[in-house]
């Protein structure tokens, strides 16, 4: 979203306190104590050493720093909730824009709508939609955030009955490169809100998304299968042919793994390749 530029990065001390002195979140620079923890990303094969992390508290501070990151001409890196799989939120001699405080969730069961910032994880949307027997697609696992998981597609649990997480979103609040506050949605930057349904990042910084919501739970059925790897052949046969003919309330996956040291695998089984099939069928029990 910046341009770069060549060396280690160096930010004048005068322009990180006068940052700092207008965030309501907080500053973290290489040499605080807390450098390396903040630094740090879930997946730890990224190794970076940004030149400085804000950790935004809300909107204004988000905007404070892209336009920080582009007066001073250094790479912005957005950090949502989540994972980061292959390592965007972070970045060697920038800013990296970190939004993890930002949890705020706000369900409209009426409209069957719900707002949710965009440091959220889905376990963070979930625990609020449940409440009152809702939910979107959302990530296979709850520690998923929910800002690269959007942007990305989002292929979840409730994917063949409901679709992406991206088909779902009817909205955005949305900080341009520019520093510009936008909202966007089919009748409202239409453009930029057809770029953000999986269409991945550098189209500006999401600090929210708003979903449409759907009837499911509290209960749902979900199961795990194995099956020994030389079935493998046997079993993608079977279970093509049981997709084929299963209901969209069904959504399966299945992969080559090693079994797992659980105690419903016998111990000779485990480590050795196994082929897993996960089922979650969408079942509403009324109260």
């Amino acid at each position: 979203m910046t341009t770069t530029q060549t060396g280690p990065a160096r930010i004048g001390e005068a322009t990180i306190a006068e940052f700092a002195a207008g965030l309501r979140g907080t500053v973290v620079k290489p040499g605080d104590a807390d450098y390396d923890h903040e630094r740090s990303i879930w997946n730890g094969a990224h190794d970076r050493r940004p030149a400085l992390i804000a950790r935004c508290a809300g909107v204004a501070d988000v905007i404070r720093t892209v336009d920080l990151a582009r007066s001073e001409g250094l790479p912005l890196a957005v950090r949502g909730g989540g994972h980061s799989i292959p390592g965007f939120s972070t970045v060697d001699d920038g800013v990296v824009l970190d939004m993890s405080l930002m949890k705020g969730v706000q369900v409209d069961p009426a409209r069957r709508r719900v707002t949710a910032q965009a440091g959220c994880t889905w376990k963070d949307v979930d625990a609020e939609t449940q409440q009152f027997g809702l939910a979107v697609t959302g990530g296979l696992v709850s520690s998923t955030g929910i800002a690269g998981f959007t942007t990305g597609g989002g292929i979840g649990w409730l994917v063949r009955k409901h679709g992406l997480a991206s088909d779902n979103m009817v909205g955005a609040d949305v900080v341009t490169a520019d520093g510009q506050f936008v909202q966007a949605s089919a009748d409202r930057h239409p453009d930029l809100f057809w770029g953000l349904r999986g269409g991945g990042g550098n189209f500006g910084v999401v600090t929210s998304f708003e979903y449409q919501l759907h009837e499911v739970g509290p209960t749902v059925l979900s199961g795990l299968v194995f099956y020994p790897a030389e079935e493998a052949e046997q079993v993608l046969r079977g279970y093509r042919a049981a997709c084929a003919a299963a209901p969209d309330e069904l959504t399966t996956l299945v992969n080559m793994t090693t079994a797992p040291p659980v105690p419903f695998l016998p111990e000779s089984a485990h480590g050795k390749p196994i082929k897993s099939v996960r089922l979650y069928l969408l079942h509403r029990v009324h109260k």
